[in-house]
Order: C-alpha cells, then structure tokens, then sequence
C-alpha cells in the first residue's frame, strides 16, 4: 500500500479521535474554571455573611443575649442570600432557585452551633420569624435550635453531661458519686494567691485602678452629638458607664441610661477570673480526676470513642502531670475538648445535609462533604460561618462546594489571640517582637474595642468614633511582619517573656486583660444579680 494511502488512512482515523480529545479537554477546562468561579462567587457570599454578622454585633449592646443573637444571625443569612444571588444571577440563577442548592448555613457560636436549614414545621398556624406565614406540616427554612458542644460521660456511680466551649470554660451537669452536681467556670492552673492579689504563671494579677476607659459618642442636652472619654466596668457582657464614679449609665445610640448602682472604678475582674478558675479546677481535680474518654456515651447509651478514635486516656489527667497544664494547646483535655466539638458539628450536621433530600426537588443526592484537617483547625477555634453549595449543573459534573470563614473580631469568644497590648501611643498583637523595646506599656484590651462603631442618632446622621483612638502597629497588625514564635501557646511564651523586667510587664498587661475580658463575658449560666454585687460600690 502506497503511503500516501496509509496517511488518508491514519488521518481518518486520528482526526476524529483528535476533535474529540480536544472537545473533551476544552469541556474539562470550561468545567473547572466554572467551578473556580463558583467557588469563589460562595466565599465572598459568606464572607459578607460574616461581615454583616460582625458589624450587627460588634455595634450591638445586646448581641451577647439570645433573642438578639437570633435576629443577628437572620440578618447575616439574609446577606448570604442577597449576595450569593447577586453574584449567581449573571449565570442564570436567582435567589429562589439558589436556595434549593443550598442545604446548610452553619454558624458556629462560644459554646454551641446554629443550622440554618429546612424543616418541617409541626406546630399549628403561625407566623415566622421573618414575617412568612406557616403552617403545620410546611417545609420552611429557618434557624434550628441551638446545638452545645455537650458530651455525656457515665462512670460508676458518676453521669454527667459537660458542655465545652471553644476555650477552656466548661459546664458540669448531672451526678457525681450519686450526688446532683451544676457546677462551671474555666480550667486553669499555675495560680497561687497572695496577700495582695494572685499570680499566673509568676505574673502578678492586681485591680485596675482607673485604668479602664474609652470614647463614646453622646447625646447632650440640646440635642447635639459630641465625643467624651468615659470611665466604665463590665459584666455579662455588658459595660457601665461613669464620668465621675458618682453616677453609672447604660450606653446605646448615643442615649446614656443612667442606673440606680453605683459600680467600682477598680476592676477585680481578672482578679476574680483567676481565683475562681482556681477554686472550680481543684473541684473538678477532686472529683472527676478519673473520668476517661471511654467514658463518653451516645444517646443510645453506646460508646463513643472507639468508633471516633478518641483513644482511653484521663480527660483531666493533665492536673495530675507535671509536664504540662490544662489550658495549654496540646494538652489531653483540650485534644478531647476539639474532638467533642468536632463529633457534635459533624454528626448533626451530616444528618443535615442528608435529609435536604426530603425538601427539595432536585435530584442530586445531597451529602456531607469531607473536610480538611486544616479546615477543621480553623472551625474548632474561631467563630466561624461554613456554606454548603449542591447540586448546580457545572458542564462535566454536578458542583459540590463550600466555604468557611472564620471571625476572629467578635464578642462571643476571648481567644488567646484576641487581646491587644498599646505600647508608645500604638497598639499591638501579644507577640510583636519590638514590644520589650517601648517605654510604656499603657494596658491591654479585646481587639473589638480598636474597631470603629457607630450611633444611628436621632437626627438621622450616622456618627462614627473609636473607643480606642491609638492607631495599629504596621508591622504587628497590619502585615504581622514582625511577630515572634509563640510555639502555638501564648502561656508559655508570656510566662517565658516574663523572666525579665520589660517582659514582666507585657506578660502582667496580657494575663490581665485575658481574665478580666473572658470575666466580663456574657454567659448562659451566669447570675447577673450575683455578678451585679460583686461589682458594686457600697
């Protein structure tokens, strides 16, 4: 055969194998930068989602309390839907049809989680929260209730139920030894009381004489708006005002409540932070020493930590082990601690996600995606909103996205990383490398308080202020340029720093504000006419 033949031949053979690899791969190619596309259009609709959740309570007074908590997160949801839509539509997609593809809004909160998705409204007729009319046996979307981060363990005559949170603060139910036990507070050890105080980790913890104040924006008595300095307290999550000491307001919108109490300028409050995590720390080391992650059971009374891996070892055993402290990051009980939070996100949320099926027509067969290690990292330790997106025809296969964004600006949680030290008229992250080098360490705040607010005043003009007008390190804050290896415990690398003198006085600044700010939180179980009388002037 001549080979001008055999070229005819492998042309007509090769060309249309050739068009086709070429279609496919050009196929391949449209599909993943669709998918690209789409993911990113679900990350910026969830990042506005945090944005708006930030802004509502960072601006909010009453953010910390349920109902307002509640009305929070809708308004956060409502800017996912809004963006998300926005984003889709150019592709055909609108609000109403996107949210068939959305089967889960998850905001994980201090010490539990919300689920934003379908359900089947059992109650009889009524009106939704967002205005919509409901009735019985409806499909609906809304806010499920609220889920703890809770655990029951049963050992010997000891069943209890211990709610974790995303720090080292627990909650105790059930019985110990056959007696009824309610009993919380933080994890904490290296304290020692002294005569005029109590030492963490060798720092001195002392009151705060004065030293606590901040701008507002305030209404005077002709109406107008101007800016003052004020001296203030706070507890349960809520601050109280003075110009004098004589006479305490509320603050909200530029309007000062004035209150009946009178309140001390002097702030015990990291004082009373590490002497009660004292007393609750020896009570759980002297009853729930031997308490074990095997210990942990399931609703139906089966055992847990074989089927998640949790391993058989003292949940508390680390009070018993000198190498190492409770509260550190890599101790036994924060391990367990992450675990449980992991275990209760995912269990419930899977469920989820797997039952969308019932309330949707689309045909995809919704399911929980597998997170990474990282991903998880980032979940378990921050305030954080993850997205789910199924379902939506992308050319070569049906997309499956999601996204997580974590907030580490809020006032549900005090992290570690949340405290902010003004050295030399700026202010800076605990670990700044140049902080041993400034002249004056004027105090430590939550990094809430640095950013801007703003009033919705009566005449219709919005009024922004700082409450702190100390502007941020550039290497520090802006860039973290210039921050030093903590080893991932900011514990050891303040009671390290602490050995010399300048070290001293960053690491007393820190530990400080640390207590005095997870003191102050809002709490479910705390007794605000008890907290009230611990802060009052008589």
């Amino acid at each position: 055969m001549k080979i001008q033949s055999l070229a005819v031949i492998f042309i007509i053979i090769i060309l249309p194998i050739s068009l086709l690899l070429t279609a496919y791969v050009q196929n391949q190619v449209a599909t993943l930068e669709l998918q690209v596309s789409y993911d990113t259009k679900l990350t910026n609709a969830t990042y506005d989602a945090l944005k708006a959740f930030q802004l509502n309570t960072i601006n909010s007074e009453t953010s910390d309390l349920t109902n307002s908590k509640i009305r929070d997160i809708q308004a956060s949801v409502n800017s996912f839907f809004n963006s998300v839509s926005n984003q889709f539509n150019m592709t055909g997609y609108n609000a109403s049809i996107l949210k068939e593809y959305v089967p889960a809004l998850v905001y994980t909160m201090y010490d539990g989680y919300y689920i934003y998705s379908p359900f089947t409204n059992t109650l009889p007729n009524d009106t939704y929260s967002d205005g919509e009319d409901i009735y019985g046996d409806t499909n609906i979307y809304g806010i499920k209730p609220y889920i703890y981060y809770s655990c029951r363990y049963i050992n010997g005559t000891t069943d209890v139920v211990i709610t974790y949170t995303l720090d080292n603060y627990i909650t105790i139910q059930g019985k110990v030894n056959n007696n009824e036990v309610y009993r919380y507070g933080y994890l904490l050890e290296n304290i020692t009381q002294t005569s005029t105080g109590v030492q963490y980790r060798g720092v001195p913890i002392q009151e705060e004489n004065g030293t606590l104040r901040e701008n507002l924006i305030v209404q005077n008595s002709d109406g107008s708006y101007s800016k003052r300095q004020y001296y203030y307290t706070k507890f349960n999550g809520q601050k109280y005002y003075t110009l004098d000491g004589n006479t305490w307001y509320q603050y909200q919108d530029g309007v000062l409540d004035q209150r009946s109490e009178k309140f001390k300028i002097n702030n015990d409050s990291a004082i009373n932070y590490y002497k009660e995590a004292l007393e609750f720390t020896t009570w759980v080391k002297n009853n729930l020493g031997s308490l074990r992650t095997s210990d942990a059971v399931n609703e139906e009374g089966e055992k847990i930590y074989e089927s998640e891996n949790w391993g058989d070892r003292q949940i508390f055993g680390d009070l018993n082990d000198s190498n190492v402290s409770i509260e550190d990051p890599d101790s036994d009980f924060n391990m367990h601690r992450l675990q449980v939070i992991r275990y209760a996100i995912e269990k419930n949320l899977s469920i989820a996600i797997a039952n969308y099926n019932n309330y949707t027509n689309v045909t995809t067969n919704f399911l929980m995606p597998e997170l990474s290690e990282d991903e998880w990292d980032e979940i378990l330790n921050n305030i954080s909103i993850i997205s789910f997106m199924q379902g939506l025809n992308i050319g070569g296969k049906i997309y499956n996205g999601y996204s997580i964004v974590t907030n580490a600006k809020n006032k549900e949680v005090v992290s570690t990383d949340s405290i902010y030290i003004i050295a030399d008229g700026e202010y800076h992250k605990p670990n700044d490398a140049d902080l041993t080098e400034k002249s004056t360490i004027s105090g430590a705040f939550l990094n809430i308080d640095f950013e801007r607010k703003n009033v919705a005043s009566s005449d219709g003009v919005r009024r922004y202020y700082y409450p702190h007008e100390e502007t941020g390190c550039y290497a520090s804050i802006v860039n973290s340029s210039n921050t030093a290896e903590t080893g991932g415990n900011i514990y050891k690398y303040m009671e390290d720093l602490s050995r010399t003198n300048a070290g001293m006085n960053i690491a007393k600044a820190y530990f400080t504000a640390l207590g005095r700010e997870r003191y102050s939180m809002y709490k479910t179980n705390n007794n605000p006419e008890e907290l009230i009388s611990k802060f009052i002037n008589y």
